[in-house]
């Protein structure tokens, strides 16, 4: 029997979230993985205090943007507002994935932001990856602090609680998720050493273009904007 248009999704979520299980960017019961409905007002998003390693798609929670529950069993993730301001605020995601990887968290608990130290960073993620204000987990609070540290770009550090990252697809944003971690790891190292080297603006430019037409995913409105 083939499957829905629903069920493709829901077995995309499940997809990313056994991919960033697999990774280390999560473990049992933390982290959330979400992908829109086209162009309608629903998510579908993984169930409250996830088991990555037994998910089924029949696990996968169906939710509006108001929150209210378009299908029966598993409670959702208690970040599910999170996810719904930042697919509220930027039309062209079609993916939010949370993460609480080691490296990458612990920046976040020092409110450490990540320079650009390699060039992946602008094609991929727009630019540094910057910490937020502290939000208060499971609020609108959070969703908005965490909105306001993204900007223009496609990741950012939680404040004492980990990574947010939104994608054009569920690929890109399990992309993104590993890539959030690895230049965690890398300018950690870094640091143990010396003082790493960052890029200037003018060897970035030739960079611009290609996240711009392949990963960027802010509304028009914020043109211009970037910081």
């Amino acid at each position: 029997m083939s499957l829905t248009k629903e069920d493709k999704l829901r077995m995309d979520v499940v997809d990313g979230a056994k991919a960033i299980f697999k990774k280390g960017l999560v473990e049992a019961g933390e982290g959330n993985v979400s992908v829109r409905n086209g162009k309608k007002e629903e998510f579908f998003i993984t169930p409250s205090f996830n088991q990555y390693s037994t998910l089924t798609k029949d696990e996968i929670v169906h939710l509006n943007f108001d929150g209210t529950p378009l299908s029966a069993g598993k409670l959702p993730s208690t970040e599910a507002k999170m996810h719904i301001a930042i697919y509220k605020s930027r039309p062209k995601v079609q993916s939010v994935i949370h993460t609480h990887s080691t490296f990458a968290s612990m920046f976040s608990t020092v409110r450490k932001s990540i320079p650009i130290i390699m060039e992946e960073m602008y094609i991929f993620l727009g630019g540094s990856i910057d910490v937020s204000e502290f939000g208060i987990a499971h609020t609108e609070e959070i969703g908005q602090t965490a909105l306001n540290a993204l900007k223009t770009k496609n990741a950012a550090l939680l404040a004492n609680h980990g990574v947010i990252v939104c994608g054009k697809s569920i690929d890109h944003a399990v992309k993104f998720a590993e890539l959030v971690e690895k230049l965690a790891k890398i300018y950690w190292g870094a640091l143990q050493i010396g003082e790493p080297k960052t890029f200037s603006n003018e060897n970035l430019e030739r960079f611009e273009k290609l996240y711009e037409s392949l990963f960027a995913n802010y509304p028009r409105s914020m043109r211009g904007k970037k910081g």
